[in-house]
């Protein structure tokens, strides 16, 4: 009897140790592919991360190029084409036996001329960056945005600040005064709006603008119309900014726009 109880427990023990051993093995896999799952997602999350980052640098790239063609196709049609005339124009009175009229008129032609080269220069510098924002910071930048496009005498603009914008901040400020400089040449250019409202509030430390328009808006609920470039920029400066973006419009309704930073 002694030798069968003997065979029992050496039986149950080594069953035992095979049952833990069973499960030590399973718990070793289970860990191991948990392990590997959550590796493979933090891979696939970095890589998601540094796609975005590509597509985002991708934008504001294209935007560069495309302001820099702006500019230059502004310097050639506005500039220079004016340029042209007044070396033309001063090549002329050195020409012999001009009438006093004459001169006076070529004389005129190149003072007027010159006026308009200059008054063109500096609205393209204005354009690359107003010096009122240099100078006086986002808040006085945003005032005189709203005057230059209520001049155009299409749009009214109702502009509310509950902000002290922080001076020593000019990098992200810059963003912001693109991105509402981007959403407002939309409204007036594609959104045909009358009216455009934009105010500023702190929500519990969170910084938040809202923008809107009495445009005739569209479907912003398909991605499709809202992968122009434009609208890549403005992402791109959110990001910038690390804030948040909310778009909502309906075709006929208008056009709103909720973002922080």
């Amino acid at each position: 009897m002694g030798a069968i109880y003997e065979k029992e427990i050496v039986a149950i023990i080594l069953y035992t140790s095979c049952f833990f051993m069973i499960m030590a093995f399973c718990l070793i896999i289970f860990f191991y592919y948990s392990r590997k799952k959550i590796i493979q997602k933090e891979v696939e999350k970095r890589d998601l991360e540094i796609i975005h980052q590509k597509e985002q640098l991708r934008a504001v790239i294209i935007t560069q190029e495309e302001e820099r063609k702006r500019i230059a196709q502004d310097l050639h049609d506005d500039i220079s084409s004016k340029l042209n005339i007044v070396s033309l124009n001063s090549y002329l009175l050195n020409s012999e036996n001009l009438s006093a009229e004459e001169t006076k008129e070529i004389t005129d032609n190149i003072i007027t001329l010159t006026a308009k080269a200059l008054d063109n220069s500096r609205k393209i510098a204005h354009n690359l960056l107003p010096p009122v924002f240099d100078k006086f910071g986002l808040h006085a930048g945003i005032e005189e945005l709203c005057d230059e496009f209520e001049t155009s005498k299409s749009v009214k603009v109702n502009y509310q600040n509950n902000i002290k914008f922080d001076d020593n901040d000019k990098d992200n400020h810059l963003h912001i005064f693109r991105i509402l400089q981007e959403l407002m040449n939309n409204s007036l250019r594609h959104g045909k709006a009358t009216e455009i409202a934009i105010v500023f509030n702190n929500d519990n430390g969170i910084k938040t603008c809202n923008y809107n328009d009495n445009g005739i808006g569209f479907d912003s609920q398909n991605a499709e119309n809202q992968k122009g470039l434009g609208m890549k920029n403005i992402y791109s400066r959110i990001s910038f900014v690390n804030g948040s973006i909310a778009i909502n419009s309906k075709a006929g309704s208008g056009f709103n726009a909720v973002f922080t930073f």
